[in-house]
């Protein structure tokens, strides 16, 4: 007993006597790599206290620097995504460096920089640009395409262009590569462009291109910097600078393809909305039946767009009429579940309830299949605009369909219950749960001692006949001109658009 009391002392002295790294060597290596791993993940990714601690909690920590174990960190802070990672990761790599210079390698400051682009931590990154700079390092092309698209979108796109014109005075632009773009078509002059344009500054974009013409008037850079150029004025809506690249395109007999003429439609059908409603249908069809001379077919994405635009403005024969002729097989492609949604989104929008259904049946019978957001979208709107008798006549179409989730069940329950009607609040509650379903509206609302029910405000006021009279007279009298006039114009625009639908349509029937 006195024998065995003794070993254990011994064994207790000797583990204290023993350094820290010692006392890790007499355990299992593997665990005790993968937990110091994720200590290390800890305090770096999610670690709390201030930056000055970093340091002296890596200590602390006895951990060995490894290239293998610093990208496996910046790849953790990448993931975790923590507000305020990346200025802890700058201190990461600050302690590697004083604790072994070369166990960085030459790509932990460059896939350092990218985490840092991709998680938004736009001061961080900026600080690790910097420091590439002082030691003359070149970004990858990846992560230089990274940081300026990060810039772009944060609305910076000043800083992204001067960024651009720092390093290519001190020649550390990213270098051409074949394994850059996968085909090798890439340079940093042509991934400036493009991440200016895709964000719809394409007079800063203009500048790049002017600047770089020499390297990017060869073919292919031609071809996509004008695609591009095209769509950034069309995102900025810019009708007029996007007409003459589209025009310049053709001239030169570059590529047009379906998604250049659908940014450019897009671009005259949002002017058009915003300006001069009349003309959407005139100048869409114009745009249509140029993209049929330059032999590209337009497709249901092409009429998405002026179908968009005419809900929005409420335009409902139009709309309903391009439907009708895409049915026919007039438009040369058929209409999909878009489609539909946007014709019947707006005739629900326009109190056209039973016309909206009974385009809906019509569209099951053709056998488009719709998504459950068709169902979603509609259902929303007709809660909306107080048709929930019409909105259950839909769930249970969608039901039919096998489409219903949790979402909407929470969306009926809860219109349902704050319009007073809780027996069928319950009902659609108990189909939830012997489904296997879990909602995500709490079930108090299903209890009318807790849930408000809303009731109008105040009563309709009536108005007598003779107040009415009085009234009539005030307001109808000078305005019978006016309406009038607009008659005749709505009647001319409608005029005007048919004959446009009549002389697009006979085309691209034949």
């Amino acid at each position: 007993m006195c024998t065995m009391a003794t070993a254990r002392l011994t064994a207790a002295l000797t583990r204290g006597a023993l350094p820290p790294t010692c006392r890790r060597a007499l355990c299992s290596a593997a665990p005790l790599a993968a937990e110091l791993e994720a200590a290390v993940r800890d305090v770096v990714c999610s670690g709390s206290g201030s930056l000055d601690e970093v340091g002296s909690r890596l200590d602390r920590l006895g951990v060995a620097v490894s290239p293998a174990l610093v990208g496996r960190v910046i790849d953790s802070c990448g993931e975790s995504g923590v507000i305020g990672s990346g200025r802890r990761l700058l201190r990461f790599l600050q302690w590697c460096r004083s604790k072994d210079p070369g166990a960085l390698g030459d790509e932990a400051l460059d896939r350092a920089i990218g985490v840092l682009a991709r998680v938004g931590d736009l001061t961080a990154m900026r600080i690790a640009i910097s420091d590439a700079e002082k030691d003359g390092r070149r970004m990858a092309p990846e992560t230089f395409t990274a940081v300026v698209e990060a810039l772009v979108d944060a609305g910076k796109e000043d800083e992204a262009v001067r960024l651009f014109r720092g390093l290519e005075r001190q020649r550390l632009l990213p270098e051409r590569g074949a394994s850059a773009g996968g085909d090798g078509v890439w340079s940093s002059s042509l991934a400036m462009v493009q991440a200016l344009c895709r964000r719809g500054h394409a007079r800063e974009a203009k500048g790049v291109v002017w600047h770089h013409k020499g390297e990017l008037s060869v073919e292919p850079m031609v071809s996509i910097v004008e695609r591009s150029l095209l769509h950034g004025w069309c995102i900025h809506g810019n009708a007029k600078e996007a007409r003459r690249v589209l025009d310049d395109m053709k001239s030169s007999g570059a590529p047009l393809g379906l998604p250049s003429f659908n940014d450019f439609l897009h671009c005259v059908c949002h002017r058009n909305l915003k300006f001069n409603p009349s003309a959407l249908v005139p100048e869409a069809m114009d745009v249509l039946t140029e993209m049929r001379s330059c032999s590209v077919a337009p497709a249901a994405s092409s009429f998405n767009i002026l179908l968009s635009c005419l809900g929005r403005a409420r335009r409902v024969k139009e709309a309903y009429r391009i439907l009708y002729l895409m049915r026919e097989g007039k438009a040369g492609c058929s209409p999909d579940w878009v489609i539909y949604y946007l014709v019947v989104r707006v005739l629900y929008l326009t109190g056209r309830i039973i016309r909206g259904k009974r385009l809906v049946d019509a569209m099951l019978e053709s056998g488009v299949l719709p998504t459950a957001k068709f169902f979603h979208g509609l259902i929303g709107v007709l809660c909306g605009t107080e048709q929930v008798d019409h909105a259950l006549d839909m769930f249970r179409l969608m039901k039919s369909c096998d489409l219903v989730d949790t979402h909407i069940y929470d969306l009926l329950i809860e219109k349902l219950c704050r319009n007073g009607r809780f027996e069928l609040g319950r009902d659609l509650w108990d189909d939830a749960t012997q489904s296997g379903l879990v909602l995500g509206c709490s079930e108090d609302l299903l209890d009318p001692l807790k849930t408000e029910v809303f009731r109008p405000s105040c009563p309709a006021q009536r108005l007598n006949p003779q107040s009415l009279k009085e009234r009539r007279s005030l307001l109808l009298e000078p305005k019978r001109t006016l309406l009038l006039q607009s008659q005749e114009r709505s009647r001319e625009s409608l005029f005007q658009v048919h004959v446009k639908l009549h002389g697009y349509f006979s085309g691209a029937r034949t």
